[in-house]
């Protein structure tokens, strides 16, 4: 998928039509995760699968229109703040129906990045750290279909769901954890290419095909066996286990009450499927709504989109906690910066990565809780300054995981978050 921005630049995703090749394209190496669970999380991870759910606002979100707002400043645009249920809280109007949420959530105020970059701002926020050409970070979705993913899933660790574009594979997100671990994406929602068995292919020539694949994948092994086929292997078998379950990415199956509760625009249909397949076991799911890169138009803008996300995110919360699932799915809404406090002369907000907001709600977290706070124009962090390694430790903490251990890449250890930061610990359950 091609996302062509405001500003003229583009944030890409590896276009791919052959999850089977691509997943068989490179060896994973030797390399191992000692120590990443810490030993209380262990034994309950195994009883309870933590997820993982990235609501991804493309093109950089206005923290003055959503999490942060300064009403009656030179800054803070035409709209008011409004309380939440947290008494002292206060979002932008625009939100309405998230501010009812507010007792699941923690909102963190106090990010900088010192990134404006479209595509270097997307790096840090889904791998903690600014770019390094040293060495390919997987991006957090990778991590947790590592770390979180049971080995033997028949469903893939990462999907992401988009709102148009090309369905693809992008190994590239996995970094040096291999394509095993990479996203797999679904244009539109749409579920992927030749899931369902060809009508014109019997089901008995189908088994024949497969049982002949199978013998010749065995035969080949026993020669010359390397990871490279272990995963074309794997992945084989995968596709097929994911055919069965081909309904989880239909949402006719849906009742109408909640075709029309999430919305039935794209954004809400996607947080619906994303929804499906995190109660059906995917590990990460990231839904993008795009497109936030607001230099014209800003405050016109956000009326729109935020119409579409308020309504739709409040029932996705109220869903998963009625499912019982929000206590074990963690719930991030982030974009790769925020918005200039200066309005410039088109009504629009540039790219702003100094003194922003992210929110979270679910897994490990702190209901109502807030950290960081921006001055009073919104034009510098005062207070609890944080970045992209710190996001990070806190993500890993709230799921259990022990963010100061490391990676081990052919016995080499890589800390698994960056290690100059740590975690936002006041917004940790």
């Amino acid at each position: 998928m091609k996302c062509t921005y405001a500003c003229n630049s583009a944030e890409h995703e590896v276009s791919r039509r052959q999850f089977l090749a691509g997943s068989a394209s490179a060896a994973l190496g030797a390399m191992g995760f000692s120590g990443m669970v810490t030993p209380a999380a262990a034994k309950q991870l195994e009883k309870s699968q933590k997820r993982v759910l990235l609501i991804w606002l493309a093109g950089g979100v206005s923290q003055l229109e959503t999490w942060d707002p300064k009403p009656g400043t030179p800054t803070g645009g035409p709209f008011q703040a409004i309380p939440t249920s947290v008494p002292g809280v206060h979002i932008s109007e625009l939100l309405p129906h998230t501010a009812k949420q507010m007792h699941r959530m923690a909102l963190i105020r106090g990010i900088n990045t010192r990134e404006n970059n479209h595509a270097k701002g997307a790096i840090i926020m889904h791998t903690g750290r600014p770019e390094d050409p040293r060495t390919n970070y997987p991006h957090l979705g990778s991590a947790m279909a590592k770390l979180l993913g049971p080995e033997d899933s028949p469903l893939p660790g990462y999907i992401h769901v988009t709102p148009r574009g090309a369905a693809g594979f992008n190994k590239k997100d996995a970094g040096f954890l291999g394509p095993k671990y990479a996203s797999i994406t679904l244009a539109d929602g749409k579920p992927p290419e030749n899931l369902l068995r060809p009508k014109e292919l019997s089901v008995q020539s189908d088994l024949k095909r497969n049982q002949l694949r199978e013998k010749l994948n065995r035969r080949f092994g026993q020669r010359r066996r390397t990871a490279d086929t272990e995963i074309y292997t794997q992945s084989y078998e995968q596709a097929l286990q994911l055919m069965a379950r081909h309904r989880i990415f239909d949402n006719t199956h849906e009742s109408p009450k909640y075709l029309d509760l999430y919305g039935r625009h794209d954004f809400g249909q996607h947080c619906l499927l994303a929804r499906r397949m995190l109660e059906a076991g995917v590990t990460f799911v990231k839904v993008t709504h795009s497109n936030y890169d607001t230099h014209h138009e800003n405050f016109n803008f956000h009326i729109e989109q935020m119409g579409e996300f308020d309504k739709t995110f409040a029932t996705l919360l109220d869903d998963l906690a009625d499912r019982g699932m929000l206590d074990s799915t963690l719930v991030i809404v982030m974009s790769e910066f925020g918005r200039t406090p200066r309005i410039n002369q088109r009504f629009g907000r540039d790219h702003w990565g100094t003194a922003w907001s992210i929110a979270l709600a679910g897994c490990g977290i702190k209901g109502g809780a807030v950290a960081g706070k921006t001055n009073a124009h919104g034009t510098a962090v005062v207070d609890r300054q944080v970045n992209g390694g710190h996001l990070f430790h806190t993500y890993f903490r709230a799921l259990g995981l022990n963010s100061k251990r490391n990676y081990y890449i052919n016995q080499q250890p890589i800390p698994m978050a960056d290690p100059k930061a740590e975690a936002i610990e006041e917004i940790l359950a």
